[in-house]
């Protein structure tokens, strides 16, 4: 006989575990299906969490670089970083957070079985695992959440030797001479900034014409100027045609804007191209699940065409033009919905205009809601303000001036649409922006919220007053 649960959860992501315990504290028996040896997924095990630990290390190698400036001495000469002790602590880190995982599911009553789980129709699960298949019954509901995967472009091969994805990258234990970087979204700019700290030489290869493309225009052109400043080389509107493995390097060839050919030489090829959902094995379409280019088709509430099935997190698409966001945070939300309305509560929706994005490069990077160009599209009569760090007593102190905030708005009503930031502690701030797009604020309402002295916040204030033409100090 099969085990029965309540609620069967498919994957212990970011969107998994908050599911399964928000619905265990709903009072409901739930189990997860997990094939990996720790709880946590990708952002906990490969992606966020342990891409982080390594930003903060560069952010660390650059004050003691400058250590002079900051009235440091160094004995023993220059700063070295010591790739083992990067490694262990990040290792620390990540095992930290996995058990703790762990101690939440027992705390809440969460089964975590472990093995891989296949869909077999009917609310029931098979899962393999070491000791073999056994079959577990969701009696209300099976939730998939299994994630994402890093995929390729044509004429690239990942080899996971040379030809890597970030899996491979957060685990290199030595600092590589040169890396060409495929991909200028999060992920690529993260991995530039890090490399580049750590001394390599580091080369940035973009499809479309401008650095993180689905930022405001003005914050990719910020960014790409502070990475030349840095010695990153910037190749936007450029395509990779090929690259060839060799015993020491990889071998990349590419086509300029101009149709002309550039070739580059590098220790390794990192593949930042984007994810693809994890479906395979699940046996999605012998249950009758609705696919799009793999990706499992739910509905605003991310129930499936499945009666009994739901899914969310990066495995999903909802069908929108502007696509689904593949990000942590998006997909915890997603699981608590799915939860609560398992449990009865009232179904929510999200407003995915109101999703913030964080890049933790070097500057920084926080928005969220329309770029200008979106609000303009849409039909707003759009204006805008602009903040600079540098004009920021905060910032001064701290020794990081570059970037700025935008906010965008709108005429008529003075509705708030959008914020967007470039620089120090960007993905802190940006939380501000969301709790006033979230309450519907008005620009001047966040113009006139008191900002504290010194902070790096006080930017978010000015940049409100520079919508209506009124900043203090510019």
């Amino acid at each position: 006989m099969a085990n029965e649960y309540d609620v069967v959860v498919v994957g212990a992501g970011t969107g998994g575990y908050p599911t399964a315990i928000r619905a265990a504290q709903l009072g409901l028996k739930v189990a997860v299906v997990e094939r990996q040896t720790a709880l946590g997924g990708t952002c906990l095990i490969w992606g966020c969490i342990p891409t982080k630990v390594l930003l903060e290390h560069a952010h660390a190698l650059k004050i003691a670089q400058n250590a002079k400036e900051w009235g440091l001495t160094i004995d023993g000469g220059s700063v070295r970083l010591d790739m083992n002790r990067v490694q262990g602590r990040k290792d620390r880190v990540v095992t930290t957070l996995t058990r703790g995982v762990e101690f939440l599911f027992r705390k809440n009553k969460v089964e975590w079985v472990k093995g891989t789980g296949r869909l077999l129709g009917n609310g029931r699960i098979e899962v393999t695992g070491e000791s073999g298949p056994q079959e577990l019954r969701a009696t209300k509901q099976i939730v998939v959440a299994t994630g994402s995967t890093a995929h390729t472009v044509p004429g690239v091969v990942i080899d996971r030797t040379r030809i890597i994805t970030s899996d491979e990258a957060i685990a290199l234990r030595e600092v590589p001479k040169s890396i060409v970087i495929l991909g200028a979204g999060a992920v690529g700019v993260e991995f530039a900034s890090i490399f580049r700290r750590y001394g390599s030489d580091v080369t940035i290869i973009e499809l479309l014409p401008r650095l993180v493309p689905v930022e405001d225009e003005a914050v990719s052109a910020e960014l790409e100027k502070a990475f030349r400043k840095q010695g990153i080389t910037v190749r936007t509107g450029t395509k990779v045609t090929s690259a060839k493995v060799s015993a020491d390097g990889v071998d990349v060839e590419a086509q300029l804007p101009d149709g002309k050919g550039e070739k580059y030489r590098a220790d390794y090829l990192l593949v930042a191209t984007g994810r693809g959902p994890v479906t395979e094995g699940l046996d999605a379409e012998v249950v009758g699940l609705q696919l799009e280019r793999g990706y499992v088709r739910v509905d605003e509430h991310y129930r499936t065409n499945v009666p009994g099935i739901s899914a969310v997190g990066d495995v999903i698409t909802l069908g929108r033009p502007a696509g689904h966001p593949q990000l942590a945070h998006v997909s915890t939300a997603e699981g608590l919905i799915v939860a609560d309305r398992i449990a009865g509560r009232e179904p929510r929706t999200l407003n995915y205009d109101h999703v913030p994005g964080c890049t933790f490069c070097d500057p920084e990077i926080g928005s969220v809601g329309l770029t200008e160009t979106q609000a303009q599209e849409r039909g707003y009569d759009v204006r805008a303000g602009v903040f600079p760090f540098t004009a920021l007593g905060r910032a001064k102190i701290a020794g990081e001036t570059e970037g700025f905030v935008k906010i965008v708005g709108e005429k008529k009503y003075d509705e708030l649409l959008g914020v967007h930031i470039i620089g120090p502690r960007a993905t802190e701030l940006i939380a501000e922006a969301v709790v006033a797009l979230q309450m519907e604020a008005t620009v001047e309402e966040l113009a006139r919220s008191i900002h504290p002295h010194p902070t790096m916040s006080e930017a978010v204030g000015e940049a409100a007053h520079a919508v209506h033409g009124e900043a203090i100090h510019i």
